[in-house]
């Protein structure tokens, strides 16, 4: 038998609101060649992940990996805080 609760996505993003108890944004930006043009065009996604003990702010580098549902938006939670904010 394989574990596949080790095989959660992960990504790392720019917490742009940490106003609500025990939640927050995070953008995720990532670069991709333009199919014709060949440029890279920056694109971004916006989560909801769940910061348990309330120590994100705004402007922090975050990881965050993929859990179950917690709520309507939440499917991420906070790994680990990469830097914070100046």
């Amino acid at each position: 038998m394989e574990n596949t609760r080790n095989l959660r996505k992960e990504k790392v993003g720019v917490v742009t609101s940490s106003g609500m108890d025990k939640s927050i944004s995070v953008i995720v930006e990532r670069r991709l060649k333009h199919p014709v043009y060949g440029k890279f065009v920056k694109k971004s996604s916006k989560f909801m992940a769940h910061d348990e003990k309330n120590e994100c702010g705004v402007g922090d580098t975050v990881r965050i990996s993929e859990t179950r549902p917690l709520s309507k938006l939440k499917r991420w939670r906070l790994v680990e805080i990469i830097e914070k904010a100046k």
